[in-house]
């Protein structure tokens, strides 16, 4: 007998990752994980191709019951419709209003109905609801912080897009003070030297003061942003995943001195699914329905 399992799928501008999850145990099975590099500037038809293979070649590696499939999927995007509406972004171009439920149901002779999408944010904090950092908590907000800022929320059983990186925040938008990029613009502004990011801002050697600065400066910024929505939302914990996110102990420490400061005890939280948790998201919006059928007709 197989097992009942959902392919979950994240979907980014340079690659696709899937894996099967189980939903019974809430885990990946290992052996069919597979990820592979995807030109986001290339043809809808070469796009497309590349995911079927992935995808057929993580169904192929071991029995399932039936083939459900969930895919996390950056927006603009009709997740209902599996439509996408990306313009003038960098990235697929060539998918614009192309119906890809329909295409790959096609291609993959599967149901249109047993694909579904969700967009990317949701599918990070719906991962650590389903199966990582966020398992114990009912309200919560996930943060992605990497070259953007992702935002979802999760209350009362639903995670929902946040939306917030384009939010008024100081003098302009959370985004330019969260993502990495802000790091660049700091690091220039105090010694008029150009790095491309945190990750070149950890290596560097010989720039103690100023890194500690500016992850002070970032925990400030940080903390200024989730104060509120702490208190709007009564959230119990915030996850943080993104790449920002592997240099937590540059930060965390400053960020949860402030947020007592403010008299919260709110969790901070680091993701433990790190690049998993979108799949394993996007797996778990099937979830439901798994427990209204028996294993069986799964």
């Amino acid at each position: 007998m197989g097992k009942p399992s959902v392919l979950g799928i994240d979907i980014g501008g340079s690659h696709i990752t899937a894996a099967l999850v189980n939903l019974e145990t809430r885990s990946i099975v290992r052996n069919s994980y597979k990820r592979k590099f995807v030109n986001s500037q290339d043809s809808a038809e070469r796009i497309v191709t590349s995911w079927c293979e992935i995808i057929e070649e993580s169904f192929n590696s071991t029995d399932v019951l039936s083939k459900k499939i969930g895919i996390a999927m950056p927006g603009p995007f009709d997740y209902e419709n599996g439509i996408s509406l990306m313009c003038d972004q960098d990235k697929f171009n060539d998918l614009y209003k192309l119906n890809i439920k329909e295409e790959l149901a096609k291609r993959l002779n599967i149901p249109v109905k047993d694909i579904r999408f969700i967009n990317d944010a949701v599918g990070f904090l719906q991962g650590e609801v389903f199966g990582g950092a966020a398992r114990k908590y009912s309200k919560v907000l996930g943060l992605t912080l990497g070259t953007g800022l992702g935002s979802a929320i999760h209350r009362e059983g639903i995670t929902e897009d946040a939306d917030l990186w384009d939010s008024k925040f100081k003098e302009g938008i959370a985004e330019d003070y969260l993502s990495g990029r802000w790091f660049s613009m700091r690091y220039n502004e105090l010694t008029g030297e150009t790095i491309k990011g945190v990750k070149e801002l950890i290596q560097l050697q010989g720039s103690e003061s100023y890194k500690e600065r500016i992850f002070l400066e970032y925990a400030h910024n940080l903390a200024s942003f989730i104060v509120p929505l702490i208190h709007k939302y009564d959230l119990e914990a915030v996850v943080i995943g993104g790449n920002i996110s592997n240099a937590f102990e540059l930060f965390l420490p400053e960020l949860s001195r402030i947020l007592k400061e403010n008299g919260t005890e709110t969790a901070i939280e680091i993701a433990h699914l790190k690049e998993d948790a979108s799949l394993m998201g996007a797996a778990s919006c099937w979830e439901d329905s798994y427990k209204r059928t028996t294993l069986n007709k799964f």
